[in-house]
């Protein structure tokens, strides 16, 4: 049997994706900022996408900007946001449990000159409000935090803290920017920015059974942003480059298949997830760190490293991850557990699990029986 547990680092993009991609490399191939019927035929996918995303976030379409993927978005996001709004201030907040594409992005700004903070987490991998209200402060331009962790499944108090940034705007008279990195959060559950104070939010096509290469940013009309790539001025100017109408029609037809089969799906992913769960819930030295989201299961296997008991499984059909597929050098140690407060030899025992509506009962049972069979074998072999 072959288990594919790493959804949360991609998915496998579905028939109907795939045959949307395919009808407009085939047969509407033109360039979609050409005048002639073949620029305007490939166009009408790039509008097809742009109408369909916003109906899901229940914004304007003129508000969604296509980009290479979640990566592109949150730096557009970050940087863009920062320099247009420098003359506002000069602090940045954001949390220790970022994708690196947040996290690095950050850094970046912070060698520009910016000042960072970083919000500490509880033991459930949730932001501290209180951390936030006490952060804020009459520099401060830009909030960024994730919708959900992408190691370990929290689910951050997204709405809350919109509430906060609103509230402290509203007292002081400030224009505190809120950046949401939704990516594993987008075609899993309900989201609506702007009625929940979110002035930017970036999502991931890839993640949601769409193709690699493909993402958006959504930013409210009001909020002041630079491009990051310059040229001729498509996307409205904010994302130059010649449009991948394959990936941005195949991002469009991935959200609306997500959206329209959403709850059915996440009782699917979270009823795998409950089996897996229980069925590990016997063994001895394993940790669970699991958040509430439905899709991503993070457990500690104490006494074995990441990387062995992860090519164990594997050599038996199992596919799963240890960390964020995107972490420089794939390291083992979690830093989202560090950040959490886990000592040392649970971030170096930790496995991601992440699912997807195709996963199966049958295939939790097996992986279950598996690590059953191979951690008691592997712990003998453990070096002290």
């Amino acid at each position: 049997m072959e288990v594919y547990f790493d959804n949360a680092a991609t998915t496998k993009i579905i028939p109907e994706v795939r045959d949307i991609m395919l009808e407009t490399m085939d047969s509407e191939y033109g360039n979609p900022s050409s005048m002639h019927l073949k620029g305007v035929g490939a166009e009408k996918y790039i509008r097809y996408a742009r109408e369909t995303i916003s109906r899901q976030l229940k914004c304007e379409a003129k508000e969604i900007i296509f980009t290479s993927g979640g990566t592109e978005a949150n730096n557009l996001a970050l940087i863009g946001i920062a320099l247009a709004n420098r003359r506002s201030g000069n602090h940045i907040i954001t949390t220790g449990i970022e994708h690196a594409s947040v996290y690095n992005t950050v850094l970046y700004l912070q060698d520009l000159g910016f000042t960072v903070t970083f919000l500490s987490v509880d033991r459930t991998g949730k932001v501290d409000l209180n951390n936030l209200k006490e952060a804020l402060d009459e520099d401060t331009i830009l909030v960024s935090a994730m919708a959900v962790n992408n190691e370990m499944g929290a689910v951050e108090p997204i709405e809350a803290m919109g509430e906060i940034i609103g509230k402290y705007n509203r007292e002081h008279n400030r224009n505190v920017i809120f950046h949401v990195d939704a990516v594993q959060a987008f075609g899993k559950q309900m989201i609506y920015p702007k009625r929940i104070g979110i002035d930017a939010l970036s999502i991931s096509g890839h993640k949601i059974h769409g193709p690699k290469g493909s993402g958006a940013l959504f930013v409210d009309q009001q909020v002041k942003i630079k491009p990051i790539l310059y040229g001729g001025g498509q996307e409205k100017g904010m994302r130059s480059g010649t449009e991948n109408t394959a990936a941005v029609a195949g991002i469009g037809r991935a959200a609306e298949v997500m959206y329209g089969r959403l709850e059915e799906n996440c009782r699917k992913i979270s009823e795998v997830k409950k089996v897996l769960l229980k069925g590990l819930a016997d063994l001895e030295d394993v940790v669970d760190h699991s958040g509430d989201a439905p899709h991503i299961a993070n457990l500690s296997f104490c006494g074995v490293r990441s990387e062995v008991l992860l090519h164990a499984l594997e050599d038996r059909g199992i596919y799963v991850s240890a960390g964020s597929a995107c972490s420089s050098n794939h390291q083992v140690v979690n830093g989202v557990l560090k950040a959490m407060g886990l000592d040392k030899d649970l971030q170096e025992s930790a496995l991601r699990f992440s699912f997807c509506e195709y996963n199966t009962i049958e295939e939790a049972e097996y992986t279950t029986a598996v690590l059953k069979e191979l951690l008691p074998a592997l712990r003998r072999f453990t070096r002290k």
